[in-house]
């Protein structure tokens, strides 16, 4: 059988000329299916890694007390008002002439909110008791306490056991204090003046009925509504740090985005929509360990939860000019005009007190965390707020004249510059001892005025 010659391929044995391997087909599903796994695995590891590195919390922006004091805002019919921020246990409803107002009977380990809707634990009914007297404190973050551990610590229960201790001395120790008939002779007289008078009688209850981010135009609505029919002896406002702060076309602190809201319904829905958005990217162990590995160890807003500002930076909200703080200026003197005449009216004397806030402390008293808290402020907010507050200051000591023995201006803002201890927890909230403190200044201011005093017979009398 004759045999052909083999036909000779092109290619040699040399590896370099070997024909071409086939490509590998891919298989689409296979790549459809590695990703939602890699997705889960990776979530996997997060939550492992969450869970045995025990760094839920870790950041300190979400911790127990900070979100016991974050405010949840709701509609008046006690509804979540969709689009906004995260909220914490601090409920608020909605009121058309207040603009929200605490709902009453909350309670945290924290803090407790009674049926009235005051920062107390036991109820407050409309008819005073015999021999009870009673203040009523208001303000904003400063006067509610923000941060404190136990209403215990907050500036009305400190100022309450002042007054209170105040009275068991007057009736142990009666010779220390003015007596109830003074004396026709001269030298007596002389020599009685010099000890400290006796305050009324009875057991004092100081009401905190103030409300985180309240302004004066808020008070205003409040003290008709909510201070008023509980029969006052005197009223302590301790504010002016809000309205600084509140833009001057608004009367009154409002929840975040709520004119917003109901005036652009898309827009309302956009808010909503991210907001289910960003809560279910909050909720997966990726996005927890990520924040966890970057997040920074203290927070760049010193100011934060002093306002209701959906989210923004209350450095954001510092008057724009001379011209726009004058007009803020002028909204808290009108609105304190008549709130003053309101409580002349019903013969309710009351104190104004211009609230500390932490560029009144010179920096040299500063604690290591104060300092903290005040290298984060910015060189506008430096500049401002001491301006702004000497402003406010000297209109409000116009008020003095303007309502006679009524008022009572008392000005806070420098607060103790000889304390060793630190008072401020951020811009204007208190520490502990920050709040005895302001407690103590109001006791002075109290005690040492005629509306709460004894006059003793025969005081005026004039010396022949």
């Amino acid at each position: 059988m004759l045999k052909l010659p083999r036909r000779r391929t092109l290619y040699s044995r040399n590896s370099y000329y070997k024909p071409p391997k086939r490509a590998q087909k891919v298989s689409w599903l296979w790549i459809a299916l590695s990703i939602p796994i890699s997705l889960i695995l990776i979530e996997l590891g997060a939550r492992i890694y969450l869970g045995f590195g025990g760094k839920v919390g870790a950041t300190g922006r979400d911790t127990a007390l900070e979100k016991a004091y974050r405010l949840q805002f709701l509609t008046e019919n006690q509804k979540t008002i969709e689009g906004l921020p995260k909220g914490g246990d601090l409920v608020a409803v909605r009121s058309s002439s207040q603009g929200y107002q605490l709902l009453n009977k909350q309670k945290t380990p924290f803090w407790g909110i009674n049926e009235q809707g005051f920062r107390d634990s036991a109820s407050l009914p409309q008819s005073k008791p015999g021999g009870e007297i009673r203040i009523f404190l208001i303000g904003g973050s400063t006067a509610f306490g923000q941060g404190t551990k136990s209403n215990e610590n907050t500036i009305a229960h400190k100022l309450e056991t002042l007054l209170n201790t105040r009275v068991e001395q007057q009736r142990k120790n009666p010779e220390k204090f003015k007596p109830d008939v003074f004396p026709f002779w001269q030298p007596d007289r002389e020599k009685l003046m010099q000890l400290p008078s006796k305050i009324k009688d009875g057991k004092y209850r100081v009401i905190n009925a103030a409300v985180p981010g309240y302004t004066s135009g808020n008070q205003l609505s409040q003290l008709t509504r909510n201070i008023l029919p509980y029969q006052p002896d005197l009223i302590i406002v301790l504010d002016g740090y809000g309205d600084l702060l509140l833009s001057s076309d608004r009367q009154q602190t409002e929840i975040p985005h709520i004119d917003e809201f109901l005036n652009d319904a898309s827009k309302h829905y956009q808010a909503s929509f991210n907001q289910s958005l960003q809560q279910w990217l909050n909720g997966i162990g990726i996005t927890q360990a990520i924040n966890q590995l970057t997040a920074k160890p203290d927070s760049d807003n010193p100011e934060d939860q002093i306002l209701p500002t959906g989210g923004l930076s209350v450095r954001q909200f510092l008057p724009r000019d001379d011209k726009e703080l004058n007009r803020r200026i002028d909204r808290y003197l009108d609105n304190q005009k008549q709130f003053l005449s309101l409580a002349k009216m019903t013969n309710v004397p009351v104190v104004l007190a211009i609230q500390p806030e932490i560029t009144g402390r010179a920096l040299e008293k500063l604690s290591p965390a104060e300092r903290v808290i005040r290298k984060k402020l910015d060189d506008n907010y430096l500049d401002t707020i001491p301006t702004a507050y000497n402003k406010l200051i000297q209109s409000s000591q116009k008020l003095s004249s303007a309502f006679g023995q009524n008022v009572k201006v008392e000005n806070l803002y420098s607060l103790s510059q000889s304390a060793s201890k630190p008072l401020f927890t951020d811009t204007v909230n208190l520490t502990e001892s920050g709040n005895a403190i302001v407690a103590n200044n109001l006791y002075k201011s109290i005690t040492n005025w005629n509306k709460l005093q004894i006059v003793p017979e025969n005081f005026y009398l004039k010396a022949n």
